[in-house]
């Protein structure tokens, strides 16, 4: 009998890792041409109008009577606005009714601090990072100045913006350039990218982000990283000197208990765990708590103390129809009340093919899906961060 070849592993990964990035390319060449640019939709005046938080009637007069530029039409004359000229109209009348300015430009006044909210848990596919892009979408569709930063090295986030990790960011590029242990290393505000979304900045991710991993517990022992050079301060000492470009960040952290998810959770102000109503999912969040507990504790003792305004729990992913699922969505809020978010994330094609197409739910033409599946998906995604807009608000003492 002849023996049975074996199998070179390192040959054969390769040649399927060869094969499979060429075919990403090939798919994301497609939708994404080299020339090509990720742009954001206009909003029809009734859209406009309501992002605002006035009537269409409104908006058309207000040009009519050159108070504001005029906008982009149609063939039919039906006027376009961009998420810029929505920005403008919101600062017009902040400005000509200053008593009135918050409610149409919330953003932060005076003494009110940075909010830095991290989007984390131990498992993947709880839609954490479908949850940190709806929120930093939303928060920007509101009027406000938001960094979203990636801080995980599948880099997930950074391809929702169109950007390919491999291939259009390089080394020292992302926010592992600005927390890491070298001498020369760049500032955050060089690694800041625009987006294709008005008033929505990010960093994207590198696989390099790993580095950080492995270079952590050689500088917990060096005396030359202590004070706000110290492993656990570094992305809140970074976010100083960015503090008065934005009045929100969010960081997107890694599916573990990492160095850099604890760097994230240092620098929140407000932490936000997603997680999907079913046993396992639950089961593997209650172990990232109490490993988190452990970890704050320690930290605690050694004079280190995490802070946060708020925290809360988010049910994704949720079927409504599944009794599994619903029973322990009951149990969860019978166990947490106030601190797990009122509305749930639905589980609904509406967000899934937006997926596909590397977009959210505010960027899906709306015929891309049917109208009562859209109208349920952005419900409840606005729902869920109209919560968290509320927790900010209170945290300056707005409420």
């Amino acid at each position: 009998m002849d023996a049975v070849q074996e199998t070179d592993t390192e040959e054969f990964l390769s040649e399927m890792s060869l094969l499979l990035n060429q075919q990403i390319n090939r798919i994301w060449t497609a939708t994404y041409p080299p020339e090509a640019k990720k742009t954001l939709r206009s909003f029809t005046a009734k859209e406009a109008a309501s992002l605002i938080g006035v009537t269409s009637t409104r908006l058309r007069q207000l040009e009519l009577d050159g108070e504001i530029p005029p906008v982009a039409r149609l063939g039919n004359s039906a006027r376009r606005y961009t998420l810029s000229d929505i920005d403008d109209i919101r600062q017009y009348y902040a400005t000509k009714k200053a008593s009135d300015a918050l409610r149409f430009l919330p953003r932060r006044q005076g003494e009110e601090k940075l909010q830095v909210i991290t989007v984390a848990n131990f498992k993947g596919g709880c839609a954490k990072t479908t949850t940190s892009i709806h929120l930093a979408q939303y928060l920007a569709l509101k009027g406000m100045r938001v960094l979203a930063i990636d801080l995980d090295p599948q880099a997930s986030l950074t391809e929702t913006f169109g950007i390919r990790a491999a291939i259009d960011v390089g080394s020292m590029e992302s926010i592992y350039g600005v927390v890491c242990y070298d001498e020369e290393r760049p500032g955050m505000k060089d690694v800041i990218r625009k987006s294709y979304f008005h008033g929505l900045d990010f960093i994207p991710a590198h696989a390099e982000l790993n580095y950080f991993e492995h270079e952590t517990p050689g500088a917990i022992s060096n005396p030359e990283f202590v004070g706000k050079s110290h492993f656990v301060r570094r992305i809140a000492t970074a976010l100083e000197t960015v503090d008065e470009d934005y009045d929100v960040v969010i960081l997107d952290a890694p599916p573990q208990l990492s160095y850099m998810t604890l760097n994230a959770i240092y620098a929140a102000t407000g932490l936000i765990v997603p997680v999907q109503p079913a046993m396992i999912d639950v089961a593997s969040m209650s172990q990232f708590l109490s490993m988190l507990v452990e970890m704050l504790s320690a930290f605690k003792d050694a004079g280190t103390p995490f802070a946060h305004d708020f925290f809360r729990l988010l049910i994704t992913r949720h079927n409504p129809n599944d009794v599994p699922q619903t029973t322990l969505a009951a149990m969860m809020r019978s166990l947490f009340l106030d601190k797990i978010i009122g509305t749930t994330v639905l589980d609904t094609t509406a967000i899934a093919n937006a997926g596909l197409e590397n977009k959210s739910l505010y960027e899906l033409n709306r015929n891309d899906v049917s109208r009562d599946t859209y109208i349920r998906a952005i419900d409840s995604v606005n729902a869920v961060n109209g919560e968290i807009f509320d927790l900010l608000e209170k945290a300056w003492g707005r409420k």
